[in-house]
């Protein structure tokens, strides 16, 4: 151990005369801890509200969605298979978009109808969460025939979201209508397209804006009502690194040519992710101040350390003790003090992340409160995922800034001369 470790150490322990300035020590340790937990306390729910909001969106949508200039996709079988043939795609299918209105008793209301793919639909989008029903139920062999009165087992499929089922007042195997806005022409003029579905399952995906619009159908029994013969919207693709989606999307736009056309996601969805990376960067600015205030209290605590070791400075100084050397004491006087607020701060704040959900589910039995409700944010929990670059980088951040507050009173100490010091005494 080197003698400016040693003496640094020294300092760190207070005498009686100088608790004043073990109390600012401790102040400024606890002021380090509380900025560096808060920090990734508060990134790290922000990453959970990033990621499972990402995982909603890519449960309904697809990774990257392809089109035609032309309009409706004509063959879509051969398309496919060479999409599946492009590095990182993982699987393809056909879908159908069309704006409807469902129509259930005396209530109706305008939907997205979907029409899906049963058979390749769900290796590339997640309905995971279904409240009632099941999506296979879209097929007519698949239903339960005891539990469908025998003259509506026959009619087409169609699974709504919980919100539309609320709204309209749906129950599962309970038929409704479906009105297309593309009529059919009659000797009486237009007259809007109409058929008879069976709801077959109730969707909760999560997002109020999807559960209270969109409505899935397989794919035949959507173009045999829309009059699209066998012809589809586009195909949805899903592939294996989301975060590459941009970088195949325009592999697959190289492949096939004109006149197809890739989104991927992160364009789809690019003002939601751009303000929550934004809300992110301004958490951890204002954040950071805390951290900022800590290493003025260093500051304060190391020009009273000086103040009150000018003649212990003067005796080192006088047998032999550099400028440097008395610089690097105080140096790792500070540093000593950043480095154990930082740690513990990383500590807490990486205990109490992991352990989000079940502190939020303490604190909502302690007190009768519930800090999320369900029916509000579409949240049974509060989503925590620690970023451990993140970490890195406010460790990193917080020692660099406990380092910067050290140099100008080491600076002072280093520069007291020893006669001057030593005069009175």
């Amino acid at each position: 151990m080197s003698y400016e470790f040693f003496v640094s150490l020294r300092y760190l322990r207070a005498k009686r005369k100088q608790v004043f300035v073990s109390v600012i020590t401790f102040i400024s340790i606890a002021g380090i801890f509380l900025g560096v937990a808060a920090l990734i306390i508060v990134l790290a729910v922000m990453n959970g509200f990033e990621t499972d909001l990402r995982n909603k969106i890519l449960g309904i949508n697809s990774h990257i969605v392809l089109m035609e200039y032309n309009g409706p996709m004509k063959q879509y079988p051969q398309i496919i298979k060479n999409i599946e043939h492009v590095p990182g795609v993982v699987a393809a299918t056909p879908f159908i978009y069309s704006q409807a209105m469902v129509k259930s008793g005396n209530s109706a209301s305008g939907v997205v109808l979907r029409g899906l793919a049963v058979e390749s639909a769900f290796q590339v989008i997640t309905l995971e969460k279904m409240k009632e029903g099941r999506m296979d139920f879209l097929r007519v062999d698949k239903r339960p025939a005891e539990r469908i009165e025998p003259g509506l087992i026959d009619l087409p499929g169609v699974i709504v979201g919980k919100e539309l089922a609320k709204n309209l007042g749906i129950f599962l195997y309970q038929p409704i209508s479906i009105i297309s806005p593309t009529g059919v022409a009659t000797p009486m003029g237009m007259i809007p397209r109409m058929k008879r579905f069976l709801v077959v399952g109730i969707f909760d995906s999560g997002f109020y804006e999807y559960d209270s619009t969109l409505a899935f159908v397989s794919l035949k029994d959507c173009q045999e009502f829309l009059n699209m013969g066998e012809r589809v919207t586009g195909v949805e693709i899903r592939v294996k690194d989301i975060y590459k989606a941009d970088v195949i999307a325009k592999a697959i736009e190289r492949k096939l040519g004109f006149p197809y056309w890739a989104r991927h996601w992160m364009e789809m969805n690019k003002n939601l992710f751009s303000a929550l990376r934004l809300e992110k960067r301004v958490m951890f600015i204002i954040l950071s101040l805390i951290v900022l205030v800590a290493a003025f209290n260093i500051i304060t605590t190391l020009i009273m350390v000086v103040m009150e070791k000018s003649k212990d400075i003067a005796i080192l100084k006088s047998m032999g003790a550099t400028s440097r050397s008395i610089m690097k004491i105080f140096i790792l006087q500070g540093v000593i003090i950043g480095v154990i607020g930082t740690l513990l701060g990383a500590l807490g704040g990486i205990t109490v992340a992991l352990n989000l959900s079940k502190i939020s589910v303490f604190v909502e039995n302690l007190l009768g409160i519930k800090i999320l409700p369900g029916d509000v944010y579409y949240l049974n929990e509060l989503p925590s995922r620690v970023n451990y670059g993140d970490v890195s980088i406010i460790i990193a951040g917080s020692l660099l800034i406990c380092f910067l507050s050290t140099i100008y009173p080491s600076w002072r100490a280093s520069k007291l001369d020893p006669a001057e010091a030593l005069r009175y005494e």
